[in-house]
């Protein structure tokens, strides 16, 4: 794992920086359309908690000193993630449909996530010859983290509250 890890510090940032920028767009897109799939099933506790939980096990990224960084810029990230969290928790909605909750479809939300995605993009610009690649990637990993877990979490209780 070491020689992959020095494999990518020698591949151009210029080069890393457009292919994360390209799979970020594709991921962005694709968390579009799956949230436009699920909004017409109904939504369980256990689909709004599972991605949070499936996307900690990344924290094993920080056992490789690559990727190691002071933890006030973990924090700070995690918090800048938080911030993004609120429109995301804001456009979130659920619906009862006879004894099914569904989550409401936001036009907003697609409007939301490609705005994080170009507010994304210009940090990775920013803060692109700050960091290495793999420094880069985890900063931006716990950003996500950062979002994804106030968000599911305060879907999980706007869940509860309607299962009440």
């Amino acid at each position: 794992m070491s020689s992959m890890i020095e494999w990518v510090t020698q591949i151009d940032p210029a080069v890393i920086g457009v292919v994360g920028s390209v799979v970020g767009l594709f991921m962005a897109s694709t968390l579009i359309l799956y949230r436009m799939r699920a909004a017409k099933r109904p939504v369980s506790f256990r689909n709004i908690i599972i991605p949070p939980v499936m996307m900690s096990t990344g924290f094993a990224m920080f056992h490789f000193p690559g990727f190691a960084l002071p933890a006030s810029y973990d924090l700070v990230a995690f918090f800048v993630g938080v911030i993004f969290s609120i429109p995301l928790i804001l456009s979130s909605k659920f619906e009862v449909k006879g004894k099914e909750i569904y989550l409401k479809s936001s036009k907003a939300f697609i409007g939301i996530l490609l705005g994080l995605f170009v507010i994304r993009f210009v940090i990775k610009l920013v803060m692109g010859d700050v960091f290495t690649p793999l420094q880069t990637a985890g900063l931006f990993f716990i950003l996500a983290y950062g979002m994804i877990l106030p968000w599911r979490v305060a879907m999980a209780y706007m869940y509860r509250q309607l299962v009440k």
